[in-house]
Parts: structure tokens; C-alpha cells; sequence
């Protein structure tokens, strides 16, 4: 077997063992304290580290962040030299340090106590300056890293990762963030287009031709607004039937043409076709028209049996859902 894969295979079993026996380590008391602190902590989060843990303390803010937990990346020094404005009574500190000596998170200590703010710490020494004067302290620390010198943090990165990770989701779980909240903290996300963009969004101005418009004003009305489909209304606006691009070549090519003059939208048109409100969510319309025998590629939208626009496919594909 290739040397490289086996060291490669060897280094991830390294790492995700770490995790486990961080897991197995645990004490109760101290997860069940560090949740607590967070979940009535009635500023914001402040999560802190110097090197590789500033980088995981960084990534643990933002997934903080996302799931329903105010939080922000603070870099020690930057709080030394200003940036201590931005803890307030009130906060929680996450603090990460693989040795609990790191310099300039124990000359913030003093700081922090000053303001009153519960501190947490996620080190790999429990033994460390930064466990012996935190509220809450997570053990995270391994038997080796997997660097071949055991030097370059790896082993132990990945396990405060996965710490960090661990208490989001679990603050997520206590605070009863919904699908929907996720989503409107990621409207840019898949997840969150589906769960908060409308029909309204997407829609388009009615194109509307009255059921006595003949073939000719059909197709004049079809290029002009060039949606493919026409909303066919009567007067007062009230939704009778849609004549899209196929209805309308369907139609002319089975009707002899001594008798197009008479052919009318509401020969060509589909009846009572299946429709959208505004405020529907996109993504149920796309459902509306996927999840059926044959698919449909445009829907009129009504409020009540007024109809008020058109809705294509194509802008629902072309928005990322």
C-alpha cells in the first residue's frame, strides 16, 4: 500500500481518536456549566486565542454566530491595546490556549475580572494559569499531536474545533433555534432561499390577454413580455386560463388554417390551471410544478381570483434554489 495514503489514513484516525477520548474526559459538571454561562449570558460571546487557537476561536465565533449566539473574535493583544472596550459586564469569554500559559491571555486574566465576565477556557493543561482562575474549564488536551514532531498544532486544534462545535450546537438546541431562524441568518444558503424566498420575489407583472384576444394578438403578447405564457383574465382580472408557448404551436398546427382567423386564447388556452400566491414560498412552488406527472415551467399567481403575475421556472432555478 502507498506509504503516503497509509501515513495520510493514520494521521485522520490519530485525530478523530483524539476527539473520542476528549469526549470520554469530559465531566458533566463542567459541559453543564460552560452551557449554562453561555445560554444566560445576556451580552454576547467574546472568543479569544493567540496563533492556531485564534484561528479555532475564530471559526467557533462565526458558527456561534450563525446559530443563534452573538459572538465576536477578540485577539488578546488587540484587547491589551484598545480593544478591551469591547467586553462588557454582561459577556461570557471563551478563552482557547493549548498550554493555559499563553502570554497575552494571562495578562488579559486581570481585565476580565475586572469587568466580571464569566470566562470558560479550552485548554490542554488543566493544570495551566488560565484552567486555575477560569469559571468553567474543558479539558481538550491529547496524548500526541500528528505532526511527526508532535510540535505543529494539529491533534489538539482539531479537538478544541470540535469542542467549539459541540457547545454551539448544543446552545442552538437550548435556545430552540428553528429551521427558519437558521435561515434567516443565511439568505444567501440554499437552506436559507428556501425557508424566506417568496413567490413575490420572483414573479413577474401579469401578462394578461382577455379569452376573445385572437391567435395573432396571443403571439404578439407572448414576444412582448417574452415569459413564455400569457395569463388569460377577464375584465376584471379574475384568472380563466394560461396559454403558454406549447398550447399556442399545439393548437395552430392541428387548426386548418381557413379557420385561424376565428382561433381565440380561449380555444388555445389550459382552464383553471394550477396556481401561486405572492406569499407562497418559492420553493413549494417549484414542488407545484416538479412533483406531478407531467411539469409545469410557468404558474400564474393570484391573490384570491384576481391575477396579479407569472412565475417561470426558470427565475426559480436561476435564484440558487
Amino acid at each position: 500500500m502507498n506509504q503516503q495514503f497509509e501515513q495520510v489514513v493514520r494521521i485522520l484516525k490519530l485525530e478523530a481518536g483524539a476527539i473520542v477520548r476528549t469526549a470520554e474526559r469530559l465531566g458533566a459538571d463542567a459541559v453543564t456549566g460552560a452551557i449554562e454561562i453561555l445560554n444566560r449570558c445576556s451580552g454576547k460571546v467574546i472568543v479569544t486565542g493567540v496563533g492556531k487557537s485564534g484561528v479555532i476561536a475564530q471559526k467557533i465565533a462565526q458558527t456561534m454566530t450563525s446559530t443563534g449566539t452573538v459572538a465576536v473574535f477578540v485577539h488578546p493583544s488587540d484587547a491589551l491595546h484598545g480593544s478591551l472596550g469591547v467586553i462588557s459586564p454582561g459577556d461570557a469569554v471563551i478563552a482557547l490556549s493549548n498550554s493555559g500559559e499563553t502570554d497575552e491571555i494571562v495578562a488579559l486574566l486581570p481585565a476580565l475580572k475586572n469587568r466580571g465576565v464569566a470566562l470558560i477556557s479550552i485548554v490542554g493543561s488543566v493544570d495551566s494559569t488560565l484552567a486555575r482562575r477560569s469559571d468553567v474549564v474543558l479539558d481538550a488536551s491529547v496524548d500526541s499531536e500528528a505532526c511527526p514532531l508532535n510540535l505543529a498544532p494539529t491533534a489538539s486544534t482539531t479537538v478544541a474545533l470540535a469542542l467549539g462545535d459541540a457547545l454551539a450546537m448544543t446552545l442552538m438546541e437550548a435556545k430552540g433555534l428553528t429551521e427558519k431562524d437558521f435561515a434567516e441568518n443565511h439568505p444567501a444558503g440554499r437552506l436559507g432561499k428556501r425557508l424566506t424566498l417568496s413567490v413575490a420575489d420572483l414573479m413577474h407583472e401579469s401578462p394578461n390577454v382577455s379569452s376573445d384576444a385572437g391567435w395573432l394578438e396571443v403571439v404578439k403578447a407572448i414576444s412582448k413580455y417574452a415569459l413564455g405564457a400569457v395569463n388569460v383574465v377577464d375584465s376584471d382580472l379574475k384568472l380563466i386560463g394560461i396559454v403558454t408557448d406549447g398550447d399556442l404551436r399545439r393548437t395552430i398546427e392541428r387548426t386548418d388554417p381557413a379557420s385561424l382567423s376565428s382561433l381565440t386564447a380561449a380555444r388555445m388556452m389550459t382552464a383553471d390551471p394550477i396556481t401561486a400566491s405572492p406569499d407562497m414560498l418559492a420553493y413549494a412552488a417549484l414542488q407545484l410544478m416538479e412533483d406531478r406527472p407531467s411539469q409545469i415551467s410557468v404558474l400564474p399567481v393570484v391573490v384570491g381570483a384576481k391575477c396579479v403575475g407569472l412565475l417561470r421556472l426558470h427565475d426559480i432555478v436561476r435564484s440558487g434554489l
